[in-house]
C-alpha cells in the first residue's frame, strides 16, 4: 500500500479520514486554502510521484468552491507525475440536470465530466447517482458502487414488521425492487406530478400499504418537501409508520424542521457522503458510514482487482 495515496479537499475531510483509517494508511498532506482575494490555493505536500492518487472530493454544498478544489487538485496532483489519478466522489453535484427535458437549458452532468476528464482524472469512483446514464458522460472508466447494502444491514437489524419498500417515482423502481428483495418486503409506487424542481404533488400510490410500515428510498432529499408529501400521503392511504433511505442528505431550506414536524416519519437513515454536521440536532435523522464501502472500492481498484461484487 505504499504506493497508494489518498488527498482530500474541504468537501467531506472526515470521511477521507475515516477511509485511510479501514485502509491502514496516512492521508496524504496537502493544503487546500484561499489567497487573500478568495482564490483557491493548493499546495501537495508529500511526493506522489509514480502513486496512484485517489481524490476523496464530494460535489456538496457549497458546490461550486468544492468542485474548484477537485478540478485544482486534479490539475496540481497530474502535474507531479502520479502513475493514475482517481476521482472519488461520494456524491456527484448537478447531477438533477441530466437531459434537456426543456428548452434552452444546460446539461450540467456532462459539462462537469467533461470538465473533470479535462482536468485529468484518470477515472471516477462515485456511489449512487441520480441517473445511471450519468456514466456514459464520461470517456474515462467509471466505477458505481451503492449504499443498498449498508442501508438493508441497518434495517434487518431493526427488525421491523409488515414492511413495504416504497419508491418515490417511477424513475426508483429498479432500486426500490433490490431493496424490497434483501428485505424480504412488499413493492409500491408513488405516482406524482412534478410543478417545478422543489415542488411535486402526489397523485396516486400504487400498490397494497395498508396497515404496513413503509420504507421510501431515494437518492437525494434536497428539501425534504416531496420526501414528506409522499409520506403524509403514504399514511392517509393506512400506512402505520414510516422510514427514509436516502443515500444523499443534501437537507437545503427547511428539510430538517419539515422532517421533525412529520409525525408519521419516524426515520430518515442517511448516508455521510455530505457532511450533515451534528446529527443531535435531529433525533429523526440516522447517519451511516460508506468508508468501509469506499475504502473497499479504492483497495481493490489499487490492487487490480473486481469490484463488480461492491455493486450489488
Amino acid at each position: 500500500m505504499d504506493k497508494l495515496a489518498i488527498i482530500t479537499g474541504n468537501a467531506n475531510p472526515e470521511l477521507a479520514k475515516e477511509i485511510c483509517q479501514h485502509l491502514g494508511i496516512f492521508l496524504t498532506k496537502a493544503l487546500v486554502g484561499r489567497f487573500s482575494e478568495g482564490e483557491i490555493r493548493v499546495h501537495i505536500e508529500e511526493n506522489v510521484r509514480g502513486k496512484d492518487v485517489f481524490i476523496v472530493q464530494p460535489t456538496c454544498r457549497p458546490a461550486n468552491d468544492n468542485f474548484m478544489e477537485l478540478l485544482i487538485l486534479i490539475d496540481a496532483i497530474r502535474r507531479a507525475s502520479p502513475r493514475r489519478i482517481t476521482a472519488v466522489l461520494p456524491y456527484y453535484g448537478y447531477a438533477r440536470q441530466d437531459r434537456k427535458d426543456q428548452p434552452r437549458v444546460p446539461i450540467t452532468a456532462k459539462l462537469v465530466a467533461n470538465l473533470i476528464t479535462g482536468a485529468g482524472a484518470s477515472r471516477i469512483l462515485t456511489m449512487d447517482l441520480h441517473a445511471s446514464q450519468i456514466q456514459g458522460f464520461f470517456d474515462i472508466p467509471v466505477d458505481h458502487v451503492y449504499a443498498i447494502n449498508t442501508m438493508s444491514e441497518y434495517f434487518i437489524s431493526k427488525e421491523i414488521k409488515d414492511l413495504v419498500v416504497v419508491s418515490p417515482d417511477v424513475g426508483g423502481l429498479k432500486m426500490a425492487r433490490a431493496y424490497a428483495k434483501k428485505l424480504s418486503a412488499g413493492l409500491a409506487i408513488v405516482d406524482k406530478r412534478r410543478d417545478s424542481p422543489e415542488k411535486t404533488e402526489v397523485m396516486h400510490i400504487l400498490g397494497d400499504v395498508k396497515g404496513k410500515r413503509a420504507i421510501l428510498v431515494d437518492d437525494i432529499v434536497a428539501t425534504a418537501s416531496s420526501l414528506v408529501e409522499a409520506i403524509e400521503e403514504l399514511g392517509k392511504r393506512g400506512v402505520v409508520e414510516a422510514y427514509a433511505a436516502v443515500s444523499h442528505g443534501v437537507l437545503s431550506g427547511d428539510a430538517l424542521k419539515r422532517i421533525k414536524e412529520c409525525d408519521i416519519l419516524k426515520e430518515v437513515v442517511i448516508t455521510n457522503s455530505i457532511p450533515l454536521g451534528d446529527p443531535e440536532k435531529n433525533p429523526k435523522v440516522k447517519i451511516l458510514s460508506i468508508a468501509p464501502l469506499l475504502a473497499e472500492a479504492i483497495k481493490r481498484t489499487h490492487n487490480e482487482e473486481s469490484i463488480s461484487c461492491l455493486f450489488d
